[in-house]
């Protein structure tokens, strides 16, 4: 019996490392050798695993800033290169998916030519405006925190953002047949939960209580009104809708922190 325990133990631990691994592979430009799991089965579970990922890169990227801020360089110039430094370790994987839907919603005169709009990788004015709009209240809200406040909150926007797509993905419609989103499949409804839970316990850990109670509201109501907006604009989501989903409840994380701890 022992035996059995312990074999189950240590797959779970296997599948919790792989999981991380193509997770990771996902989410940044680390390169990661592809694990046994990458299959669509094997994708979906990885999700839960994206808020972990997370939180490793909020803390690369609030490291930074500290650093920056240490040798003496302005808050909003280290605020400026931390958030750059960011986007160079996950390749701009989530802004390139908000600037495509601001581009295909902002652009497109019904479902298919926003569809086929999001697919095209030239940058609009649309999809430059948001992008815009995100990176500076993402910069203003960072240059505003406490130093003692700047990692804590950038590993919670980081972690919460992340958790926040396998809850679309589990629930919403994939609003075409091929791309990123549909290709990583849909995780089951526990892994979604599992990812939550686990943002959850990290936002806790990281801040007061009330801090972290405020910030996964937050997190639900920024989710909520990007999967409201896809569903009208296009009938479901696809791998740009998650992106955006993560920018904006980043985005809207950062203020919230930064209109409390400063």
């Amino acid at each position: 019996m022992r035996d059995d325990h312990r074999s189950t133990v240590i797959d779970q631990l296997r599948d919790w490392i792989d999981d991380l691994r193509l997770a990771t592979a996902l989410l940044t430009r680390v390169p990661m050798p592809h694990p046994g799991g990458a299959r669509p089965e094997g994708l979906a579970r990885a999700q839960r695993a994206f808020p972990l990922v997370g939180a490793v890169i909020g803390l690369a990227v609030g490291l930074a800033d500290r650093a920056m801020l240490g040798m003496g360089i302005p808050p909003l110039c280290s605020a400026a290169l931390a958030l750059g430094a960011g986007a160079a370790l996950t390749g701009a994987l989530h802004e390139d998916g908000l600037a495509d839907l601001g581009d295909g919603f902002g652009g497109g005169r019904d479902r298919a030519a926003k569809l086929e709009i999001m697919r095209d990788s030239r940058l609009g004015t649309y999809g430059a405006v948001v992008l815009l709009v995100s990176f500076a209240a993402r910069w203003s809200a960072l240059a505003s925190l406490p130093i003692a406040a700047v990692v804590p909150s950038l590993v919670v926007a980081h972690v919460l953002a992340r958790a926040a797509i396998p809850v679309l993905a589990a629930n919403m419609p994939f609003a075409r047949d091929d791309g990123l989103g549909k290709s990583a499949g849909r995780p089951e409804l526990a892994t979604a939960v599992t990812a939550v839970v686990i943002a959850a316990a990290i936002a806790l850990l990281c801040l007061p209580a009330k801090a972290a109670l405020l910030v996964v509201v937050v997190t639900a109501a920024a989710a909520l009104a990007v999967a409201m907006l896809a569903w009208r604009q296009i009938g479901g989501v696809t791998g740009d809708v998650f992106g955006a989903a993560e920018q904006v409840a980043e985005t809207a994380i950062l203020v919230a922190l930064a209109a409390r701890f400063s």
